[in-house]
């Protein structure tokens, strides 16, 4: 009986097995424990246990079933995996790909991770040991220290603050008044990566007395020093309600003698950055009238083109005030050198500017008005508002209306024909009054015709001049 039961329990256990392999044999212990109830709940199972022997076939037998039907799931989950394998093959490869890139971008960043790590703790050991040379090392280490923190603050934009926490600007402001090249050098290099987008190190540094350090040993550096400290001054002079005042005759001789020196170019736009910067700021007009930063800066203007812009905008900050102004017409160089200003064709930005500062100087000045009246300057407003920018052209204009006005006034009722005011009895005929007036007419023409020549011929580079073009520009323009 234990036989047939077993050979029925087997027999229902394969027609299961063909409708789901996955139900009937997914563990081994499943089929012992079940064998273990047959036996146990079998009514002839005590006799057959009572022999060894026939306990033995027992266990045979199954054991050989069991090794069976092991192959078989063995053999239809192999199967199931083959069919599975041919239907997403293209998903699975696509997948795997998908996930080795993913795992290298991982490995990648994690590398990176690793890397960044090791660097801030490399960043951080650098620090504190040039923190500790440049607090209590000797000179040499700390100038090997002041190397350091200038690639560090070049490199890490947090580590500025945290330096200036440290008190590393006290101790470079001081490596400044130092007379060894080499020291002050490395502490001005490192002030100026300190000062770079940070306004709360500029303004320790001016604090700690830079701008009185500075000034010791300017007359006797080179080239690239001079530079050096311009840029810091520059950097310096860039944030705004700070104690950088140009009181110290010192620093503006330094920038001065630099811009009238052979220098090279990099070194004057520094400095005249610096002195663009301190003309914005009215208080410090008369500190910078006072140490004849105008006549350097007409002077600039006038020799440079390159620095001519910023030059010409720094005046256009002095004129404003009664200091500038009054130096600008005391000068020599006004309004002759404005005036050349506006032939420069190729910088309208100049042009722009010279308009600018003889607009101020010409305002309410008969004195200036007749100077540049007499340096020719009607002709070449002229030529400005014929083919200069849209906002020379509105000052040249404007210049012009002033001139106008100024001469019709002074022309008065003695000037010219007054036919109103002719005493009975006087031999003038109307016909000669009509002749007189045709005639001014025509030098009027005349003297608009060679000034059009001029001004066609500096814009057609020396071209041929179209006559009818030429009538059609007269008879438009203002009548001087």
């Amino acid at each position: 009986m234990l036989a047939g039961s077993t050979v029925l329990f087997l027999t229902q256990k394969s027609s299961v097995l063909s409708l789901s392999h996955a139900y009937i044999f997914s563990d081994l212990s499943f089929f012992q424990s079940t064998l273990k109830t047959v036996y146990q709940f079998s009514p002839s199972q005590t006799q057959i246990m009572s022999t060894s022997s026939s306990l033995s076939s027992i266990w045979s037998v199954s054991y050989r079933k069991l090794k069976f039907f092991s192959r078989i799931r063995r053999f239809l989950q192999s199967k199931a995996v083959r069919k599975g394998s041919y239907r997403s093959s293209s998903t699975s490869d696509n997948s795997n790909k998908l996930r080795t890139k993913d795992n290298n971008d991982k490995d990648e960043e994690d590398h990176q991770l690793v890397m960044e790590k090791e660097s801030e703790l490399d960043g951080s050991v650098m620090l504190q040991k040039s923190v500790k040379r440049l607090h209590f090392g000797s000179w040499e280490e700390k100038e090997m220290a002041a190397i350091a923190i200038e690639k560090l603050a070049k490199e890490d934009v947090k580590a500025r603050k945290l330096m200036a926490e440290l008190g590393v600007i006290h101790m470079l402001v001081s490596m400044v008044a130092t007379e060894v090249v080499g020291r002050h050098r490395a502490a001005i290099k490192a002030l100026i990566q300190l000062a770079n987008g940070n306004s709360t190190n500029k303004a320790l540094m001016l604090e700690a007395g830079i701008l009185s350090k500075l000034p010791k040993y300017i007359n006797v550096v080179d080239e690239q020093t001079r530079q050096e400290f311009a840029e810091l001054l520059l950097s310096l002079s860039s944030i705004s309600n700070t104690d950088f005042c140009p009181n110290k005759p010192e620093i503006l001789r330094f920038l001065i003698g630099i811009l009238e020196s052979p220098c090279s170019f990099e070194t004057k736009e520094l400095c005249l950055g610096v002195l663009y910067n301190l003309s914005a700021v009215l208080e410090n007009a008369g500190a910078l009238v006072s140490n004849g930063v105008v006549h350097t800066l007409l002077n600039l203007s006038s020799s440079f083109k390159e620095l001519s812009e910023k030059a010409l905008a720094a005046l256009g900050h002095l004129v404003v005030t009664l200091m500038g102004k009054k130096a600008m017409e005391d000068s020599s160089m006004v309004p002759q050198s404005l005036i050349e200003i506006l032939t420069w064709e190729d910088k309208p930005k100049c042009i722009e500017l010279s308009a600018y500062i003889l607009m101020i100087l010409a305002h309410q000045s008969s004195t200036q008005r007749d100077k540049m009246s007499k340096a020719g300057i009607v002709p070449v407003l002229v030529e400005v508002s014929l083919m200069g920018s849209l906002l020379a052209q509105k000052r040249a204009m404007k210049l012009l209306q002033w001139f106008k006005d100024e001469r019709q006034a002074k022309m008065g009722p003695h000037s010219g024909p007054q036919t109103g005011r002719v005493p009975l009895g006087s031999p003038l005929h109307p016909k000669e009054a009509q002749e007189g007036k045709k005639m001014m007419k025509n030098l009027v023409k005349q003297s608009l015709h060679k000034n059009m020549e001029m001004i066609t011929r500096r814009a057609n580079a020396g071209g041929v001049v179209d006559s009818s073009n030429l009538k059609s520009l007269v008879s438009k323009s203002l009548t001087f």
